[in-house]
């Protein structure tokens, strides 16, 4: 097991980074680093063996913070930002298809499992492409103009309960 970076190596964070319940001072699930962010290899060290992890310094939040080698790139080649990420829940923007034949109709809810920077896309505005399950398909890689964010779900919905109202006692003055 090699490392990708040594100390001193400028890199960029592929993916938001939060709170694993490891850094310090804020709440899990916190926002430490926005993607796309470049910070500064401070020191590396493996966690459970298998994996090298990084303690990379951003200097625009002044954080330390340990990223595995697949969140980071050099900070020196192409970044593309991307409108999704992750583990995200998107929705179809179009009916997709394969063969002539619909696999996904419009609106349908789908995670996307992995960004693709760089993959070929008719898109006019750049190169970013998803992999996305959708339920009931398999992978299917989706051009990021044909997905729109996952509307919030509803929220939890209370049922009316039957409730006697009495009215109240009036005291009448005289």
């Amino acid at each position: 097991m090699r490392p990708l970076y040594d100390l001193g190596d400028e890199v960029r964070v592929l993916r938001n980074l939060r709170n694993d319940g490891t850094f310090p001072g804020q709440p899990t699930g916190a926002l430490l680093v926005r993607r796309g962010s470049t910070g500064f290899v401070r020191d590396l060290g493996t966690f459970l063996q298998d994996q090298i992890i990084y303690s990379v310094h951003f200097l625009d939040s002044d954080r330390i913070v340990g990223c595995r080698e697949e969140e980071l790139q050099p900070a020196a080649d192409p970044w593309t930002p991307s409108r999704f990420e992750s583990r995200e829940k998107v929705s179809a923007r179009i009916a997709l298809g394969r063969g002539g034949r619909v696999l996904v109709e419009v609106g349908q809810i789908g995670e996307v499992i992995k960004v693709l920077r760089g993959a070929p896309s008719p898109d006019a505005a750049g190169s970013v492409a998803y992999h996305v399950l959708f339920p009931g398909c398999s992978l299917l890689q989706v051009p990021e103009s044909a997905l729109a964010p996952a509307p919030a779900p509803a929220p939890a919905s209370t049922t009316a309960t039957d409730v006697s109202i009495k009215p109240a006692a009036v005291e009448q003055s005289p």
